[in-house]
């Protein structure tokens, strides 16, 4: 396959899943994120990866983002939002912080692909990414792309969607958040 082919493969993918995207359930979402006082992210592998990229960005916007593990880390609250990125909604890392965010009354809103998961007792919010998962369960969306890359890069794109939506909110002049960006590198 040349890079043409490829290239189309996955940009085709994308379009084509971010379309099935339920927007009433970003919305909530959106609407978590605005409410809470500090959003809490967490995930594993590649997932974890486009987490951080997410909380980076929305940083850039004014949000008070933590990515769960990291040596900074507070302690959450019921003012606060966790949102866990598991496709499979069955990781046992992310299933373990949810349940233990809402013990502290935390908000907690799951991005996944299988709106059936154990992730569902904790979750108050869901946006499904209807992609294939490692469970390989009926009506996922097939993709020639290796493993769960599809849910990591709609994951990503539905992140700064999300970050486009809250420039429109709150009015940021794009020029004026280039402050907010690391000027140590």
């Amino acid at each position: 396959m040349s890079y043409l082919d490829a290239q189309r493969v996955v940009a085709g993918e994308i379009a084509s899943t971010l379309s099935t995207i339920d927007e009433n359930a970003v919305d909530e979402l959106f609407a978590a994120i605005r409410q809470a006082d500090r959003v809490f992210f967490v995930g594993v592998g590649r997932v974890k990866l486009a987490l951080e990229a997410i909380a980076k960005r929305l940083a850039h916007l004014g949000i008070d983002t933590v990515v769960v593990g990291q040596i900074t880390e507070p302690a959450v609250t019921e003012a606060d939002l966790l949102i866990v990125g598991s496709g499979s909604g069955e990781s046992a890392i992310p299933l373990a912080i949810a349940a233990k965010a809402r013990s502290f009354g935390t908000a907690v809103a799951h991005i996944g692909s299988n709106p059936d998961s154990s992730m569902r007792q904790h979750a108050s919010v869901f946006v499904r990414i209807p992609v294939q998962t490692k469970l390989s369960l009926p009506g996922e969306v097939p993709s020639q792309q290796p493993m769960t890359s599809l849910f990591e890069q709609c994951l990503l794109l539905l992140g700064d969607s999300l970050a486009l939506m809250l420039i429109d909110d709150i009015g940021a002049d794009l020029h004026g958040l280039w402050r907010f960006h690391a000027n140590l590198e």
